[in-house]
């Protein structure tokens, strides 16, 4: 039965307090065992409207959950996406930044490849066609959160809750005026995650649905299909899933990236 709209504003606000106050609450889906990800996506609407109400400006959207790597670790079986803010993007002109944990619940760090919209590409595209709508490349990372302890919780828990966005930091945005020349690296670089200077882990391009624009596909699609979303717009930010595992964070680190086969340069971020 599906639930009604007082319902979806109930669990909005409550995702919304727990996010304004840093603090965790027990997953949706621990109440409502059947919260699927139609009212997922409802609430996360609703969030959105709110958000825009007190000043946040949606531009663009993550795509969670594209390393089918990381799938058993999570407890989930496909992408999810949502929004991301004016309030949550970090441009990192020279590519380093300070990263302030405070108000994040749970941080993780991930290494992305941002793609930047230059026109809206059609569900029924190929790759090829995808890509001549980038205008841009960035290499990013989105530090996630989950306001649900020990990072549990089923997969229309996490739409709900922001698709466990945080914040987004990106390096200088690389223009390609959508030449098919980026297919390929986009389909083979490797990223290195490094901590104070050690590798931990390393991940390939073919992780994430088997390349960015592959997940930016991913996204034009199931955004078709759900009436109650933004869509993309033209100049849109899409950080489409992270490379490697997801890390916790902590103050006093320091998170550094290596980026091989792509003409994008390395990230750094100090924690704070």
């Amino acid at each position: 039965m599906p639930l009604s709209d007082d319902q979806i504003e109930d669990i909005a606000g409550r995702l919304l307090t727990a996010l304004d106050g840093a603090r965790s609450l027990s997953p949706v889906t621990d109440g409502l065992p059947d919260f699927g990800l139609e009212a997922a996506y409802r609430v996360a609407a609703r969030i959105t409207e709110t958000r825009a109400t007190r000043g946040e400006r949606q531009v663009g959207w993550k795509i969670g959950f594209t390393n089918r790597n990381i799938w058993d670790e999570y407890g989930v079986d496909g992408p999810i996406w949502g929004p991301v803010y004016d309030t949550t993007v970090v441009a990192m002109d020279d590519g380093a930044a300070e990263c302030p944990l405070a108000g994040l619940v749970e941080p993780r760090i991930e290494p992305e490849i941002v793609l930047r919209i230059g026109e809206v590409p059609a569900a029924d595209m190929d790759d090829a066609a995808v890509l001549a709508c980038v205008d841009g490349v960035a290499h990013g990372f989105e530090i996630v959160q989950s306001v649900f302890p020990d990072w549990r919780f089923k997969p229309a828990d996490t739409v709900a809750a922001f698709a466990l966005h945080g914040r987004l930091y990106h390096g200088p945005v690389v223009e390609t005026g959508g030449d098919a020349d980026w297919l390929a690296p986009l389909t083979s670089f490797e990223i290195a995650l490094l901590r104070d200077g050690q590798e931990i882990d390393r991940g390939h391009a073919a992780n994430v649905l088997g390349g960015p624009v592959q997940a930016l596909r991913h996204l034009v699609q199931g955004l078709e299909g759900d009436p109650s979303g933004r869509g993309l717009r033209q100049g849109d930010l899409i950080t489409t899933g992270t490379v490697t595992r997801a890390f916790p964070v902590a103050a006093g680190e320091r998170w550094t990236t290596r980026v091989h086969g792509l003409p994008v340069g390395g990230l750094a971020v100090d924690c704070q």
